[in-house]
């Protein structure tokens, strides 16, 4: 019987395979990625979906009654009475504290402030759950017995300051990425702002005017706009509801727009001219943003570049020579 014919080789590997599991997994790619590009969603239908689901029941009469609303608001309020009186009786509860939880949910977009106990709670346990867990696993069992001693110590404070600081993580990165959306949207909310002031429009009625058209484009920001008109309809200090709205946005440029707000009511300066310098501010800060991400650009691909752009165009163009040679050697013509 004839013996099948080897295909060439490069360092004892067949080339043919090997392209093969290469051409089936760029298949895969293509694949994976025309259906990421054939399944991107609208995030506004959700949001529809779940207000015609809402309008549906309301006409159906299947509403929650007044009385089981107020028992789950009161059992959540118990809960939190419950774990504030447990903080509170190890001395591990403090109003600063407290306040810089309530501050970053905030920030985060959560509105509930009992969750702020939740927080300083969770930096409590974790660190006894998760900590106490990979401690008994370290220690406790021979699964890393092979281990150095300092190996196993790094992963057990590892896990403990990890797990100590995973609700502040968590909360950082809401709050970056709540910052980052509403800092796209704040050039436009302020043109729209000096429309409205120019139309004629107060304050208040400028605030709610611009978060409803711009709820739609940036959800957060309308939030954050629509909150603040209410306040400014219902607090006496008309200040407080600037000040709000800076507490809750991680922002300076936020910041900026509330002092000129507070400067307008205070010495009566004219709002328009002023809310137009800002928004030119604001739109070249987005444009050196850009001109900052597209100079580091360069930089960054670098690493991808050497790693897997330049082995491939090694491989493409010196593999045919290589396995010639290689197949000439082994066939003694030299």
């Amino acid at each position: 019987m004839m013996e099948p014919t080897q295909g060439p080789t490069l360092l004892g590997v067949d080339v043919i395979w090997v392209a093969t599991i290469l051409a089936a997994v760029a298949a895969m790619a293509v694949f994976v990625a025309i259906y990421a590009a054939l399944s991107v969603r609208d995030p506004m239908t959700k949001r529809v979906k779940a207000l015609n689901e809402r309008r549906e029941q309301l006409k159906a009469g299947i509403t929650a009654s007044t009385s089981k609303r107020r028992a789950k608001l009161v059992q959540k309020s118990e809960n939190a009475d419950r774990i504030r009186q447990f903080l509170e009786s190890l001395k591990v509860l403090q109003d600063s504290q407290l306040k810089e939880a309530q501050t970053k949910l905030l920030q985060a977009g959560i509105r509930k402030k009992e969750w702020a106990v939740g927080v300083i709670f969770g930096r409590m346990m974790l660190p006894i759950i998760i900590g106490g867990f990979m401690l008994f696993l370290v220690y406790g069992t021979d699964n890393f017995a092979h281990w150095s001693p300092l190996k196993r110590y790094l992963v057990v404070a590892g896990a403990f300051i990890l797990s100590y600081k995973a609700p502040d993580i968590y909360l950082k990165n809401q709050i970056t990425k709540r910052s980052d959306a509403i800092r796209k949207g704040l050039p436009d909310a302020l043109d729209l702002l000096v429309i409205c002031a120019e139309a004629g429009l107060t304050v208040d009625a400028a605030f709610h005017r611009v978060a409803k058209e711009l709820g739609k484009a940036y959800p957060e920001l309308g939030d954050e706009f629509a909150l603040t008109a209410i306040e400014l309809g219902f607090l006496t200090d008309r200040r407080l509801a600037f000040e709000n709205l800076a507490n809750r946005v991680a922002l300076e440029e936020v910041k900026g727009i509330v002092t000129t707000m507070v400067q307008t009511e205070k010495y009566g300066t004219p709002l328009a001219s002023a809310l137009r310098v800002l928004s030119g501010e604001f739109r070249n800060e987005r444009m050196m943003r850009a001109e900052e991400k597209a100079a580091r650009l360069p930089a960054i691909m670098t690493v991808p570049l050497i790693l897997f752009i330049l082995p491939v165009l090694f491989v493409v163009i010196l593999g045919p020579a290589a396995c010639s040679i290689s197949d000439s050697f082994i066939g003694g013509k030299f």
